[in-house]
C-alpha cells in the first residue's frame, strides 16, 4: 500500500496557494496550511490554517512533523520583513543571524538558506508548479494580441537587463521603450515598477492611444526555482494599461499567470501582448 504523503503548505497571499491546493488533492496529497502572519488569514481558506509568525521557524517545523508533512512547498506573496520587527521562537533566533546575512546577499539566498532547513530536517521540497503546472504559460502568444516586429528590439533588450540584474539577486523585471531602459525591479516588485513608469512623462513611454515598450521577467541566473518564479495575474496587465506598455514577456514554462481567462481577456481588451518566450 502506498504511504500516504502531506504536504505542509507555507502559504502568502495571492492566488498561487489555492492553485497548490487544488493541484495537491487532485495528485492524492493531504495538506496542512500554515499561514504566514500579515500575508493571508485562515478565513482565505476553504479549510483549516493555522497562523505562525516569519520567526517561529521551530514551531513550524515542530508543527509540520506533528502533522505528519513529508513535503513542504512555499507559495504566495510574502513581502521581506523589517527583521527588527520579527518576534523569532527559540529556533528562530538560533538561525536569525544566518537569515540577515543571507538578506544582504538578495532574495535567492534567502530562500536557498529556508528550504535547506526543511531539507535538513528531512522534508522533500516540492515546487508550485509541481503540483499546478496548468498556471505556467506556454511558447508562444498569450492571447489574441501578437507583438510589432517594433517590439522585437525593446524584447530583446528587456529580458537582457532582467537577466543582468538577476545575476546580481536584484529582482526579475525590467521595462524597456524604444531601447531606453525605464525601470528595473528591486526591492519594491513589479507592480511598484510599472507604476514608476506610469509616473514618467508619456515623451518616454507609451500610451493608451500608442502603446509603447515592454515589461520582461525572467528567472535569475541560477535561481532556485522552486520558489518565487516570475509570476503575473490581473494587477500586473492593469498596471500595464497605466504604464502605456505594449506588452509583457516572460520565459515559457518558467512564469506563471494566475487568473488565466481573466488576464487573457484583459490584454486582449487592452490590446497588450503576453508571450512566453522560448529560446531555440
Amino acid at each position: 500500500m502506498r504511504t500516504p504523503q502531506k504536504i505542509g503548505l507555507i502559504a502568502g497571499g495571492g492566488i498561487l496557494p489555492h492553485e497548490v491546493i487544488a493541484g495537491a488533492h487532485q495528485q492524492g496529497f493531504e495538506v496542512f496550511i500554515a499561514v504566514i502572519e500579515g500575508f493571508a488569514t485562515p478565513d482565505d481558506f476553504p479549510e483549516p490554517a493555522q497562523v505562525f509568525g516569519l520567526g517561529e521557524i521551530g514551531r513550524l517545523i515542530n508543527t509540520f512533523k506533528t502533522e505528519n508533512c513529508t513535503h513542504i512547498v512555499l507559495a504566495g506573496n510574502i513581502e521581506r520583513p523589517d527583521f527588527k520587527t520579527i518576534k523569532p521562537d527559540l529556533r528562530g533566533l538560533k538561525l536569525l543571524p544566518k537569515v540577515i546575512k543571507a538578506a544582504t546577499k538578495g532574495d535567492d539566498a534567502l530562500l536557498r538558506l529556508l528550504l535547506s532547513v526543511f531539507e535538513k530536517e528531512g522534508f522533500e521540497i516540492l515546487a508550485p508548479q509541481d503540483l499546478c503546472s496548468s498556471s505556467l504559460i506556454g511558447a508562444g502568444v498569450f492571447g489574441r494580441v501578437s507583438p510589432h516586429e517594433d517590439n522585437v528590439a525593446d524584447i530583446q533588450k528587456a529580458r537582457e537587463i532582467a537577466a543582468m540584474i538577476g545575476a546580481h539577486d536584484i529582482g526579475q523585471g525590467c521595462v524597456v521603450c524604444n531601447g531606453l531602459v525605464l525601470a528595473v525591479e528591486a526591492q519594491e516588485g513589479t507592480d511598484k515598477m510599472l507604476e514608476r513608469v506610469a509616473a514618467l512623462p508619456e515623451n518616454v513611454r507609451g500610451s493608451s492611444g500608442h502603446r509603447q515598450g515592454v515589461l520582461a521577467k525572467r528567472l535569475k541566473p541560477g535561481q532556485e526555482d522552486r520558489v518565487d518564479l516570475p509570476t503575473i495575474g490581473r494587477m500586473t496587465i492593469e498596471h500595464a494599461v497605466k504604464a502605456g506598455l505594449a506588452g509583457i514577456v516572460v520565459e515559457a514554462h518558467k512564469a506563471f499567470i494566475m487568473d488565466k481567462e481573466a488576464v487573457r481577456t484583459l490584454a486582449d481588451q487592452h490590446g497588450i501582448f503576453i508571450l512566453g518566450y522560448e529560446d531555440v
